[in-house]
């Protein structure tokens, strides 16, 4: 996690629930009393510089969130960090409509605004109250009791070229499958029955914390949410 001003202590307080491994760069001295608090493990320095991103691990990370607290910057760092590691998850945030082209020319997989997010969502309570306070409780961490939660396929699960209706995962998990995205991308929602369990799918799946476990067992052995 690339800057760790107000977004960024978000994302990382979000991470640390899952929980998930993580390094900060930061070069505001001023924030390093606020990390060590925190107990967040960081580098001290510019989160641009090839060697702060490589002693994070940049070369065995899962993925990258640049949120610096400016556009140019943003943009100069996902530059690096894509010459670094060409295969990389990159995540930006970007405050400017125009800096989002620049920033996805740069090498950014996704970019956000915080803006754009909470206008978003603002609307959306308006317009759709109830989706939005489901949601919000899928993604409670405080609630165990209904979770949404996302699980790759791995070629050693059991459940590999089986049809859904087979798996037995609602009889067995009480687990509402709700939708499969396919190694190409395409997502498949509400899958019938019908649908096959084949090797790097992701599962997504709603229901209690326990079981999602029990159904990551499966699918993807050796592997804990």
């Amino acid at each position: 996690v690339c800057g760790y001003g107000r977004i960024g202590r978000v994302v990382c307080r979000n991470l640390r629930r899952k929980p998930v491994d993580l390094v900060v760069i930061e070069k505001n001295p001023e924030l390093i009393p606020e990390m060590d608090t925190d107990g967040v493990l960081y580098i001290s320095g510019d989160a641009a510089n090839e060697e702060n991103l490589l002693r994070a691990g940049i070369k065995r990370a899962k993925g990258l969130v640049s949120v610096l607290a400016s556009d140019a910057d943003n943009v100069f760092l996902v530059l690096t960090a894509r010459q670094l590691d060409p295969d990389l998850l990159i995540i930006a945030r970007g405050s400017r409509e125009e800096s989002k082209s620049k920033l996805q020319a740069a090498g950014a997989n996704r970019v956000e605004s915080p803006y754009d997010i909470g206008a978003r969502s603002m609307a959306h309570r308006i317009i759709r109250p109830t989706v939005t306070s489901f949601l919000d409780l899928a993604f409670a961490h405080k609630r165990k009791d209904i979770q949404m939660e996302e699980i790759p396929v791995s070629a050693s699960s059991d459940l590999v070229d089986i049809m859904l209706k087979d798996t037995g995962i609602r009889q067995k998990y009480n687990l509402i499958i709700v939708a499969i995205k396919k190694p190409s991308k395409s997502m498949l929602f509400n899958p019938s029955f019908e649908a096959m369990i084949e090797v790097g799918d992701t599962i997504i799946a709603v229901g209690e914390e326990g079981n999602l476990q029990k159904l990551e067992n499966i699918l993807n052995p050796g592997k804990k949410l």
